[in-house]
């Protein structure tokens, strides 16, 4: 069976399209992923404000069009918590299913931390033991702990790169009382949680999960995409403190051209990095192994378990859709553009 796993997040609409085999990893077929950048459109009403909204049917509507040549037999859609959480998901959503065939579901924040795990898992497999999952979103952080598929722990907490770089480091580059009053701020969110896990046995494997610490790893020493995806990526805790003050003090375009360093996010990278110190300190963790799967693949991974007829109550029956193969009216914006784009042709045909 061929599927995509559609994941609308802040910076970007990313589809992938995998073979699910029975008792056998998922097969990466195709990959596709097209600008939402709404982590810095967010009003202060907590709305994404309407440029960004247009991106980011633009955006579906493109990773649609794909799904159709794919000819897949399902389709599992959702958006993130910049979306989720949006004051004005509803209209988005609905604009999104009108103008793109696409309804977008969510899932609540910890199925994300599972189903995460559930990835992290399935690529190191049962011999790992006991794992500590950490990833690092826009919006949130994921967190979850156990010794098998399913997590004895699993927590969403509010606190992601986007949302935190919004609230609480306005400057480029940020100054550093903005600096000091967020890792003040973090730390003293993440005690009780960090409490918590310290007082769980010691996991045997730890994880980190997500494009904020594949970035921090890659500037810290490990070893970059080109290497492939089983090369071994370490962030070290030392190493991301000798960092912060370097990338805090660097204005954006100073920062893009760090390596590994993706433009998108390259605004939200001090956050977190913050964010990633305090998590590691608090959880008294030195390293953590950097894990190329997560929420996409341990949908996919999932979905190789279940039954073929979920339904709504099963975490990912309420996103499965089969009806988007059939091709669509462009949406409005798309049919402007080929307007546009015909009237200059025939103009330069004169």
């Amino acid at each position: 069976m061929r599927i995509g796993v559609l994941d609308v997040g802040s910076n970007s609409a990313h589809l992938k399209i995998v073979e699910l085999r029975p008792g056998r990893p998922p097969r990466p077929v195709r990959s596709v992923k097209h600008p939402t950048l709404l982590a810095d459109a967010i009003t202060p009403d907590g709305r994404i404000g309407a440029p960004a909204v247009e991106r980011l049917v633009e955006a579906v509507g493109a990773t649609a069009r794909a799904a159709e040549d794919e000819h897949l037999d399902e389709l599992i859609a959702f958006a993130t918590s910049t979306v989720r959480d949006a004051a004005n998901r509803e209209p988005i959503l609905e604009r999104v299913a009108a103008e793109t065939g696409i309804r977008l579901g969510h899932l609540s924040g910890r199925d994300d931390a599972r189903l995460t795990f559930l990835a992290a898992r399935a690529w190191y497999g049962c011999s790992a033991g006991r794992m500590l999952l950490m990833d690092i979103g826009g919006g949130t952080t994921e967190l979850a702990y156990g010794d098998g598929e399913e997590p004895a722990l699993a927590l969403s907490l509010p606190l992601g790169a986007g949302r935190l770089t919004r609230a609480y480091l306005p400057g480029d580059p940020p100054s550093p009382r903005d600096v000091r009053l967020l890792r003040r701020l973090v730390y003293e969110r993440l005690a009780e949680v960090g409490g918590r896990i310290r007082g769980l046995p010691p996991a045997r494997r730890v994880v980190a999960t997500s494009k904020t610490f594949k970035q921090l790893a890659r500037l810290t020493g490990a070893p970059g995409g080109a290497a492939g995806p089983y090369a071994r990526r370490v962030l070290s805790l030392d190493l991301l403190r000798e960092r912060i003050p370097e990338l805090a003090a660097y204005d954006d375009r100073r920062r893009a051209r760090l390596p590994g360093v993706a433009k998108s996010r390259v605004h939200q990278l001090v956050a977190g990095a913050i964010l990633a110190e305090a998590l590691m300190t608090t959880l008294g963790l030195e390293d953590a192994e950097v894990c190329p799967w997560a929420l996409r693949e341990g949908i996919a991974v999932r979905r190789t378990r279940t039954s073929p007829a979920l339904t709504v109550t099963d975490e990912l029956g309420g996103l499965i859709q089969h009806s988007f193969g059939r091709r669509r009216p462009p949406p409005a914006y798309a049919r402007e553009r080929a307007g546009r784009n015909a009237t200059v042709a025939a103009g330069r045909s004169r």
